[in-house]
């Protein structure tokens, strides 16, 4: 079935008119279909912020990292077991020799038991949250210098009271204002200089949803060997390490576990954490945001493509004569339908373009109220307008086609 230009313009026309005849009717379905395209829009632009938010979250941890650490609520009673956390330094010094190939780099964690521990800059106290960690730490950890220097080896083999500190350590010991770099503050009645301000990072949306309770900006980082010696002990308490893709950080985690087993003779349990851990948990709960806020939007979608079929089909009903004229006059079975399908496609094309400023306008709304930056989706908004042309065609489809098949004696006959 081919169209020529001016047949095409006449159909069109006369939706056009056919619509305009009947105003309230053509706007309520336009609204119909605005409706569940703003909501189509909304579910899609909200995903796609959330989803960016909280990987830019979970990146200040380093995608790529994985934590092993001792598992003290072990319980076999045939498993012979020492005291200390399982990892010493000369099991951190293995990794860097060839056993995990998977492994790009490691840091040790050391860390006391309250990691909350009061450090005080003359009459001024705050509650730190203080590790030891080595030079490769920061890289591992996505960790970036506000201002001042990572440590250095000289500062780890002799053990030296220098500091990494966050932001907010600097503003509580001194206030908002100066350079810290240079300045000290007291710990262990020992003297720390402050080598470095690390920047600030942002786990807001974390910390809501009570999955990172630790106060990233309130640390003060010391080489691990000043912290271990401070403590009186050469054990690791966690070792990080960045395995060499994401794709590999399983393979990380089995090569150190492994390593760390057989050196200690079994006599350990360890736990294993991986950042493809959370960002799995992360997909699954934003896909299952996404599948319920669909599901909502399909739904008022399915009362607008409602909509159009109900205010279609009564103006079937209505324009019977016209129709019957119109095939006696030498109107084809395509002419009707095409007229009647094009005045759906133009109620549901309308609707969407109306749908996608609807549905930017609340997305802005919930941008601006909850903080939380979402910019308008296009991928989104592309098949939201394509989604709105499919209801348009499958809701004005059977009355078009109704309207068209209609016999040209009885619909002059329609009273």
């Amino acid at each position: 079935m081919s169209f020529s230009s001016g047949v095409l313009n006449d159909v069109f026309a006369q939706a056009i008119y056919a619509l305009k005849d009947n105003k309230l009717r053509t706007t309520l379905s336009i609204l119909g279909i605005a409706v569940g395209i703003g909501a189509v829009m909304t579910v899609g632009t909200v995903t796609q912020g959330m989803k960016k938010y909280v990987y830019k979250e979970l990146d200040t941890y380093g995608l790529s990292s994985v934590w092993i650490y001792r598992d003290w609520g072990e319980d076999d009673p045939k498993r012979s077991v020492r005291q200390g956390s399982g990892i010493t330094n000369d099991d951190y010094k293995l990794i860097g020799s060839g056993c995990c190939p998977a492994v790009k780099r490691a840091s040790p964690v050391v860390y006391a038991k309250d990691k909350d521990l009061k450090i005080h800059a003359g009459s001024v106290y705050y509650n730190a949250a203080i590790e030891g960690v080595g030079l490769e730490y920061m890289v591992i950890n996505n960790d970036t210098l506000l201002i001042g220097r990572n440590f250095r080896k000289d500062d780890i083999l002799r053990k030296k009271p220098v500091a990494i500190v966050g932001v907010k350590v600097v503003k509580e010991l001194f206030g908002k204002s100066g350079n810290a770099i240079g300045k000290s503050f007291r710990f262990f009645k020992q003297k720390y200089t402050i080598i470095g301000v690390l920047k600030e990072k942002n786990r807001d949306l974390l910390a809501q949803i009570g999955a990172d309770n630790y106060d990233i900006n309130g640390r003060v980082l010391l080489p691990y060997t000043l912290y271990q010696s401070i403590m009186g002990s050469k054990d690791i308490h966690t070792l990080q390490a960045e395995a060499v893709a994401i794709e590999q950080t399983d393979s990380a985690l089995k090569q150190i576990t492994n390593m760390l087993e057989r050196r200690n003779n079994y006599r350990f349990e360890y736990i294993t954490e991986s950042m493809d851990e959370w960002i799995g948990k992360a997909n699954e709960i934003l896909l299952l945001i996404t599948a319920i806020g669909l599901l909502l939007a399909s739904i008022a979608l399915l009362v607008g493509g409602m909509g159009i079929m109900n205010i279609m089909s009564t103006s079937v009903i209505e324009r019977t004569r016209e129709i019957g004229i119109r095939k006696a006059l030498g109107a084809k079975y395509k002419d009707i339908l095409y007229q009647f399908l094009f005045e759906a496609i133009i109620v549901s094309i309308i609707g969407g373009f109306i749908g996608l400023i609807l549905g930017g306008i609340t997305a802005y709304l919930i941008a601006f109220f909850s903080g939380y930056p979402l910019d308008p989706s296009w991928i989104t908004a592309f098949f939201a307008m394509i989604i709105s042309m499919l209801v348009g065609v499958l809701s004005g489809y059977y009355p078009a086609h109704r309207a068209a098949r209609l016999k040209p004696v009885d619909a002059l006959r329609y009273e």
